[in-house]
This record gives structure tokens, C-alpha cells and sequence, in this order.
């Protein structure tokens, strides 16, 4: 074995390394032409190093332009505790081992910071120094397992909270935008299906706000298992009878911000959404960086040249005290309370709390304890780097709100323009699901997606649980991945010695039961409807409606996204293909976009960035 490095022109033997080292280190001082001085007669003179002057340097590096020492990689070690304009040649670590010697002569590396690898020739140039390769990610996504199969005759029901966020699909997109996968816990399934619009009947009448629709079709991965799709269509507002809404704008400001895809970009975002408003309503503007501060008492909302002067100057700077500031917008919200409007903190930050209270329990309880005063809590998240999805999503599901990801000028249209209704007003609160599964006609269920929405058996009669909320004209689908008893596509094989008796109350003409509970907006009871699922439901893909077909390919291309599990041989070029022939009018280009999307994905799930998606 060989050393790494060529010494003087000729390679140096491994037992030899360490010596090896020190001659270097010795034979760079005496070139660059400084001897050690002789001991220091106090402690504080050993302290001061030998400092080079200008003339010194030049001197030397011409004195060493015929040296044969060739280039070798070092690396520093731990300096915090020196001056960068004080770094010492021997206090490099060559080849992983640190030499340190008091009084060694000085070199000037400002540029140089603790950790960073450079060239040692025989003098040393700032030019020589390699920055980074890449910058230091830091997001933040919670990691969730899939939720599994499940055997109806061990699990019968299944209960969930619906979940109108959409933040992790644009922050999808944003990663295939820049050629680049999603990892895998950036993808929540059911936030990319509840991305788009789809076509539910309307309810019947106001009071009751929202309308349950089912389809049963075979899957489209597996013509041996069905699909359940569950779909919710909440009730349009027209914008003239929206109630009056007192908006607390929680702008970070932190040095974090300065990017143009984050503090220029929510600047621009929030003006497109105080366009919309009126005179009736209120806005406050709170900032935080170090510390948090009222930029803007509550303001009618048809001054708009003062609310959007006080957006313009904003600027970013300083650390990240998020919880100050939320603090500071509760109490805001509370000084322009109207009793009878919509009352709504619009907290956009990339998430980044780094002094103050940043543990992520503490925070969550804040603004649970927060929303009993009739405040809701909206996310919107910006940038990349650092952003934090994980308290994102969290800290809008605690506050009774809803989460997006704001990647374009297109994105803040979609969001905060056309469809503000359902971002401002909710129509009803702690939605939950329950489905019951009759056992002697369906095997095995897995609910795609809904993995941090899980709830408990018990908890959807227990009106204290919380549970999500749907805005005006919201949408909300769930889709059920089912294998009947007779399906040769069962995971689960049966027991041997498992319970043969018959199965109570059977009902063969049903293959489920679906229950859903709510309260109204400002009530504490729930109420229930009711709605079976009939076994003459089930269809063909190719009878199903472009709803079922189009939700199904975008709940294909995010079990893709997370590695595709229980997808077999299905393919992003099998999406593309049931994708196309699905989407409807798409009024607004959203599902050609998705298109779009899935295309890039297929191309760089083959790229050397590490990951292979299948196929």
C-alpha cells in the first residue's frame, strides 16, 4: 500500500507517514524563511505568534518557486479558538492527524473557516482555497410508514381525519422543477391527491355543508383488487356573502428570508391576496426575526396603499424567533376580534425557529391553547434549504387551519386568489371518517395515505378529539385499496387455525359502511351522515368516471414517489397514460401541469442523483 501523498518528488512508504509529515511541516517553515524564535521569557509571550510581513511572503514565494514539494490536500482542524488572520501552517491536520507547535510562524488565510479543505503548496494563497461543493441542506420532513394492509376480520373499521392541506404537492413540484426527486417524506399521498378539484355533487341544501360521493372500480395497478373512492364536496360561498375577516398577516423577517424565492416572493404573494379584500375587513401585519414587532394596527382592508406600503418595507435580517412572534399575532387577532367574521392568523416563514421557545411539542400546544379563543391558524411556507414541512404542516393542523407551499407567483394565485374562500372560511370543523368493511365480502383494505391522520375507533364518537377542518368549495377524497375474499391478489394468506365460524350479521350486497362526523363552525356537537357502499357499485377502469381515473393516477405517482410498494409493475409511464385520458376540462392547467410533472419524474428517476424510482 502507498501513501496518499508524494513527498520531495518520490512516494513515501505508510510506516513512514508520520515522520514523513513533520519533515514537511519543519521544511516549510525554514522556506518560507522564518526560524522559531527562541522561548518566550513570559506566558503571554508564548501566547503571540511570529506574524509574516508582506515582504516576508513575497520573499518567500520566490525563494520556494523551484521547490520540489508538491501539493498536498490538508485539512483544519478544530481553530475556533484562533483568529483566521492568525492561522498557524502547523496547526493543519495533514492527513487526518493534527501537529501543533507554539510560536510557529503565521500565514494570513482570512478567508479559511474551521473544517474547510485547502491546497498546501509551498506557500499558501487565499486563491487555494476550495469552497463547498453544494450547500448544506437542512429541510425538515417527519418520517411515516405506509399504512399497511389490514385484515377485515381483524381490523373491520378504520377511522381518520380528512386533510385539505395541499403543501406537500407544490413542494413536490418545486424538487422536480429543479431536477431533482422529492425524498420520500416530503410526499404525503393524500395532500397530491387533494391538490386538484374534482367533481362531487353538491349538497343538497345549505344547512347541511358538504355531500358524500362513492365509486368502486377495479385498480388501476391491479385488476384483481378495486379502488373505494370516498369524495366530500363542501358548499360554495359566492365571495359578496363571505363574512368580514380580521387577517394577522406573521411575516418572517430573520436573515433566512432574503432569497428571492422567499421574503420578495411572500411580499408578492400577500399583496395578490389584499386585493381581494374590503372594507369590512381588517388587516395586521406582525414581524419577527430576533425579536417580533407590530408593523401594521389593524387596517380596513380597502386602504390598500398603506397596507402595501408596509409590506414593501419589510426587509430581512437577523435569527428567527418564531414563537415571539405567534405570540404577539394572537393578541393582534384578538384586538380586531369581529365576533361574527373570520378570524385568521397567516403565519409565512420557511419555518426556521432558532431562538426563543424552537421545541416543536412546545410550540404545538401554544397554538392549540391558542385556537379555543376562536382564532384559526393558516401555514404558508417558503424556500428551500432550511424549510421546515414537518412544523409546517403541525402547526396548522393545531390551529385549526390549512397548509401550502408557495413555490411560484401561480401557486399564491391559486391559493390566496381563486380560491380564498376555502382558505379563509371554514364551513365545518373536526371532520372524521369511519369505515366499516363487511368481512364476508372484502379480505384485506389499505387506505392510501392519511398516515399522520389516523385516528382510533373511539375517537370518532369523542367530540374532544380533534380533527381536520373544510373550507367553502373545498374537495376532499380518500381512496380505499380493497382485496375481496375470492381475489387471488391477497397479501395476507389465511390462518390455519384461525376462526372458521360464520360471520354475524353479513350483509352480501354491501361491501362497506361509511360514517362521517362534524361540527359546525362555531358548534360542539357533532353531527353524522350516514351512506353504504353496494357491492353492484364495482366498474371496470375503463367504466369509471375521469374523477376515480384521474385521483387514482396522481395516488399512483405518489406511492411511485415513495417507492412504490404495492404498485407491482406499474410504471410513471402507466400514469402518464391514464393521466392523459382523465383529465377532464381543467379549467385552469392544473392537471396538465401534473402531466408535466410525472414526465420528469420518469426522467430523473434514472439520473445519478442516488435514488431509482421504479419504473
Amino acid at each position: 500500500m502507498k501513501s496518499p501523498n508524494r513527498l520531495i518528488g518520490r512516494p513515501m512508504p505508510l510506516l513512514f507517514f508520520r515522520l514523513a509529515t513533520v519533515i514537511t511541516t519543519a521544511m516549510l517553515v525554514a522556506v518560507v524563511g522564518c526560524s522559531v524564535p527562541p522561548e518566550p521569557n513570559s506566558a503571554h509571550d508564548a501566547r503571540q505568534p511570529t506574524k509574516l510581513s508582506a515582504s516576508d511572503t513575497d520573499q518567500s514565494r520566490s525563494e520556494t518557486k523551484d521547490s520540489r514539494i508538491q501539493p498536498q490536500t490538508i485539512e483544519v482542524d478544530d481553530l475556533a479558538s484562533k483568529s483566521r488572520d492568525q492561522l498557524s501552517v502547523t496547526d493543519a491536520v495533514v492527513a487526518g492527524r493534527s501537529y501543533k507547535r507554539e510560536n510557529s510562524p503565521v500565514l494570513s488565510m482570512s478567508a479559511l473557516q474551521p473544517g474547510m479543505a485547502m491546497e498546501e503548496s509551498a506557500y499558501c494563497c487565499r486563491h487555494d482555497i476550495r469552497a463547498p461543493s453544494e450547500p448544506l441542506d437542512r429541510e425538515n420532513y417527519a418520517h411515516l410508514l405506509e399504512n399497511p394492509v389490514r385484515l377485515v376480520s381483524e381490523h373491520p373499521v378504520s377511522t381518520f381525519s380528512i386533510d385539505v392541506d395541499t403543501g406537500s404537492y407544490s413542494n413536490v413540484r418545486r424538487f422536480l422543477n429543479a431536477g431533482n426527486l422529492p425524498p420520500e417524506d416530503a410526499v404525503r399521498v393524500e395532500e397530491l391527491i387533494n391538490y386538484f378539484a374534482y367533481d362531487y355533487v353538491l349538497p343538497g341544501k345549505k344547512d347541511t355543508p358538504f355531500s358524500i360521493s362513492t365509486e368502486v372500480a377495479e385498480a388501476p395497478w391491479n385488476s384483481d383488487k378495486l379502488l373505494m373512492q370516498i369524495g366530500i364536496k363542501g358548499y360554495e360561498v359566492p365571495g359578496d356573502e363571505r363574512p368580514a375577516a380580521n387577517l394577522v398577516f406573521l411575516v418572517d423577517v430573520s436573515g433566512s428570508m432574503g432569497s428571492n424565492d422567499k421574503l420578495p416572493l411572500l411580499k408578492k404573494a400577500l399583496i395578490m391576496l389584499t386585493r381581494q379584500l374590503t372594507a369590512d375587513d381588517r388587516v395586521s401585519l406582525v414581524v419577527y426575526a430576533g425579536a417580533s414587532g407590530v408593523v401594521l394596527e389593524p387596517t380596513p382592508g380597502d386602504q390598500q396603499a398603506k397596507i402595501r406600503g408596509a409590506l414593501d418595507r419589510l426587509s430581512s435580517g437577523g435569527r428567527t424567533n418564531g414563537a415571539s412572534g405567534i405570540r404577539l399575532a394572537y393578541q393582534m387577532a384578538q384586538q380586531g376580534f369581529i365576533p361574527s367574521g373570520i378570524n385568521r392568523v397567516m403565519l409565512a416563514t420557511d419555518g426556521d425557529f432558532n431562538v426563543g421557545t424552537v421545541d416543536f411539542d412546545t410550540l404545538i400546544d401554544m397554538v392549540e391553547r391558542k385556537r379555543a379563543g376562536g382564532v384559526s391558524l393558516t401555514t404558508l411556507g417558503f424556500g428551500t434549504g432550511n424549510y421546515n414541512d414537518h412544523l409546517m404542516e403541525q402547526l396548522a393542523d393545531a390551529g385549526n387551519g390549512n397548509y401550502a407551499y408557495i413555490d411560484t407567483l401561480n401557486e399564491a394565485q391559486k391559493v390566496l386568489v381563486d380560491q380564498l374562500g376555502s382558505t379563509l372560511q371554514t364551513i365545518a370543523k373536526d371532520v372524521k371518517i369511519q369505515v366499516e368493511f363487511d368481512p364476508s365480502v372484502v379480505a384485506e383494505y389499505r387506505l392510501i395515505g392519511y398516515e399522520n391522520r389516523m385516528l382510533r375507533r373511539e375517537d370518532f364518537n369523542n367530540d374532544k378529539i380533534d380533527a381536520g377542518e373544510i373550507g367553502a368549495g373545498h374537495t376532499v377524497t380518500a381512496l380505499y385499496e380493497l382485496a375481496l375474499v375470492d381475489s387471488p391478489a391477497r397479501f395476507v394468506d389465511p390462518l390455519r387455525y384461525g376462526n372458521t365460524g360464520e360471520v354475524s350479521k353479513s350483509r352480501g350486497a354491501e361491501i362497506a359502511f361509511v360514517r362521517l362526523r362534524y361540527k359546525a363552525p362555531r358548534g360542539d356537537v357533532s353531527r353524522l351522515i350516514e351512506r353504504p357502499v353496494s357491492r353492484d357499485e364495482i366498474k371496470s377502469v375503463a367504466q369509471a368516471s375521469s374523477e376515480l381515473r384521474f385521483a387514482s393516477s396522481v395516488a399512483a405517482f405518489g406511492q411511485l414517489l415513495k417507492g412504490g410498494d404495492y404498485l407491482g409493475s406499474y410504471a410513471f409511464t402507466d400514469v402518464i397514460e391514464l393521466a392523459r385520458h382523465s383529465r377532464g376540462e381543467d379549467l385552469n392547467g392544473y392537471r396538465s401541469e401534473f402531466l408535466g410533472l410525472v414526465r420528469l419524474a420518469d426522467s430523473l428517476s434514472e439520473s445519478a442523483d442516488g435514488r431509482q424510482a421504479r419504473r
